[in-house]
């Protein structure tokens, strides 16, 4: 029997849905419970041609520029399961099961494409192009886990956001459809969720499945009806619902209460979570907000802004071991290195506390809060101002809050 993606979903909410002229997107990244997450930056670059990127399995041409990103990564691959660019466009990975069996063969994870999406894709529509056309060219499939007993892959659904439109592409194999989105919100989870409203295709989409006996073309073709397995059941997630309900007034704050919300998304099994508010306006900057911890209930979600020169953050970076990662050797994952940062084992003290003692806590997450509400208050203030942003007042703005959050624990 073919694996089953842990519960994982992820959100974007457009006007007249969301507070005014913002588009909010957010995740919970739902992977094994002891796997690290780290966030990291990388600035934009230029490469000669012919150049190669080493990726997760495989190594593949480098495009000649690629865009600053930020990224939160579990911290054994190279690709990524959400992040942002410096132009404002967003995109998360969702493991999904089809009637096709993943490739165990090695080529590109779905969490490579997200990553390369990212780095190549000024816009939410170019990102789209660059997934497909190297799903196209080098396929998908590998390991998704850091597991040496056992191979589990599974095929990917992506959330692709800019400030003005969002893209849910689905795909099995090298075949894609693609749905655009401009207004009110949008959720998407482990399941195929789109029907017959496609905007984009794979060119031989259609004859494929025919060939497969699939579909016989006298119906509306229905993506997720021909592509999913027939125990499963689009039914996704309630944190829609809950996102719905506060029509027209979705903000950050929103988003991060929804991902909290273990009733509507089961947050108890997130590594870590990620929200972006993009402002319409393309002269406000976006704010992306990353915990780099584990169960969002229990995490600060901290803000990050592109600036030239911004400060790295070693302390949500996890240890690199070069060449001698178990991930790179073959046979892959022979062993499990300790992955953890200095902000992840801060955090592993702090939740044995929350566990322990419920007074103190309490106590704690009051003041995590607090703190966590001060910086959504600043940067609210950085979104509704007239003025053009001053790069120095936010280069350190992510370091500073990790600091800050490293301090309160101790």
């Amino acid at each position: 029997r073919m694996a089953t993606a842990p519960p994982s979903y992820c959100f974007v909410a457009f006007p007249p849905c969301s507070k005014e002229g913002l588009v909010v997107f957010g995740k919970n990244s739902a992977r094994p419970r002891d796997e690290v997450q780290e966030v990291v930056y990388f600035a934009a670059a230029a490469h000669d041609p012919g150049s190669k990127v080493e990726c997760t399995y495989i190594e593949i041409e480098q495009a000649p520029r690629t865009h600053a990103v930020v990224l939160s990564r579990p911290s054994w691959l190279w690709g990524a399961e959400m992040g942002a660019n410096e132009h404002g466009v967003c995109v998360a990975n969702e493991a999904v099961v089809t009637r096709e069996p993943a490739a165990e063969s090695e080529a590109l994870l779905g969490m490579d494409l997200v990553r390369l999406g990212l780095e190549r894709g000024a816009t939410a529509k170019e990102a789209l192009d660059v997934i497909v056309a190297l799903l196209e060219e080098h396929g998908q499939g590998g390991n998704y886990y850091e597991d040496g007993n056992s191979c589990h892959t599974f095929q990917s659904a992506f959330l692709i956001v800019d400030r003005k439109e969002a893209w849910i592409l689905e795909t099995s194999g090298k075949y894609w459809a693609a749905e655009k989105i401009t207004e009110g919100v949008k959720c998407i989870c482990n399941q195929l969720s789109l029907t017959t409203k496609i905007d984009a295709e794979h060119p031989e989409l259609r004859n494929y499945v025919r060939s497969q006996g699939w579909w016989n073309g006298d119906t509306d073709f229905n993506f997720s009806e021909v592509f999913s397995r027939a125990d499963d059941h689009v039914t996704c997630c309630s944190g829609r619902e809950s996102l719905e309900k506060r029509g027209g007034d979705i903000s950050a704050q929103t988003m991060i209460d929804v991902l909290r919300d273990k009733e509507s998304v089961s947050a108890c099994l997130t590594t870590a979570s990620f929200v972006s508010v993009l402002p319409q306006d393309p002269s406000s900057p976006g704010v992306h907000y990353f915990t780099g911890t584990p169960d969002p209930s229990r995490s600060i979600f901290k803000p990050f802004i592109f600036v030239d020169d911004v400060k790295l953050v070693p302390k949500v970076q996890s240890p690199s071991f070069g060449d001698h990662d178990p991930a790179k050797k073959i046979p892959r994952f022979q062993e499990k290195p300790d992955r953890r940062h200095e902000l992840y084992k801060a955090h592993e003290r702090v939740r044995s506390v929350l566990e322990s003692d419920q007074d103190k806590g309490q106590n704690l997450m009051r003041i995590m809060l607090e703190l966590e509400k001060q910086g959504l208050e600043a940067m609210e203030d950085i979104l509704t101002r007239a003025e053009i942003l001053d790069a120095a007042e936010v280069v350190d703005l992510f370091y500073d809050c990790v600091d800050t959050e490293l301090k309160f624990f101790k």
